[in-house]
């Protein structure tokens, strides 16, 4: 019971706290305000005008990682945890294919995923990054320990509860996908159920159209 309960609050809270980004982020447009030129995009939410981060360092297999690691790129930021029974390796699974495509197209500037642990205490960045690799090698993959880590993750709009199970524990965490433009700028969100063409599509789309 007590774990039925954590889990609607914390889907009420992530259902909130989304309606209220998405209201703050993607406002009704403006007579006279004419929205940038991008493309056509499938299943991708962008914003019209992109928001800085606050500044972050998060921890990878390589060290440090940085606003400055992701420019030049368009990222796609998936936050989870290697002990995660379902959501995590299927959403993983998914992006994989569009991972694929995105290497086929052999771009110089190729978009990139970037799976963050939201459980620091189990999952170390060697780890992280092995579990990743299983999916796809190209994934970056990255956790903080706290406040760091929850900082970055409410800077882009998420959430994650830790969840006693037994003598162990899970993690319950969004599982909407964050876009992070070339410049390492919020720059829009993809949400479940998530089609991996569309997905792959969409990103060559914004590669393609941005400098």
């Amino acid at each position: 019971m007590n774990r039925k309960i954590t889990t609607i609050l914390i889907v009420a809270l992530a259902t909130g706290l989304g309606l209220a980004l998405s209201s703050r982020l993607f406002p009704p447009s403006l007579p006279g305000n004419a929205a940038p030129a991008l493309p056509a995009l499938e299943v991708s939410k962008v914003i019209d005008t992109p928001r800085a981060l606050a500044p972050f360092t998060l921890q990878s297999a390589d060290g440090a990682l940085t606003a400055e690691s992701l420019k030049g790129h368009w990222t796609v930021v998936f936050v989870g945890f290697t002990h995660c029974p379902d959501v995590c390796p299927t959403t993983l699974t998914d992006l994989a294919k569009a991972q694929k495509i995105w290497a086929e197209a052999k771009l110089p500037n190729a978009p990139r995923l970037l799976f963050v642990s939201i459980d620091p205490e189990r999952d170390t960045p060697a780890g992280i990054a092995e579990y990743a690799a299983y999916f796809h090698p190209d994934t970056l993959t990255a956790t903080a320990a706290e406040p760091q880590l929850g900082a970055f993750t409410r800077d882009l709009g998420l959430v994650y509860m830790k969840v006693p199970q037994g003598d162990s524990y899970t993690m319950d965490h969004s599982a909407t996908l964050v876009l992070l433009n070339p410049k390492a700028e919020f720059a829009g969100l993809i949400r479940p159920p998530l089609k991996p063409d569309a997905i792959a599509r969409d990103l060559l789309a914004l590669t393609k159209a941005t400098p």
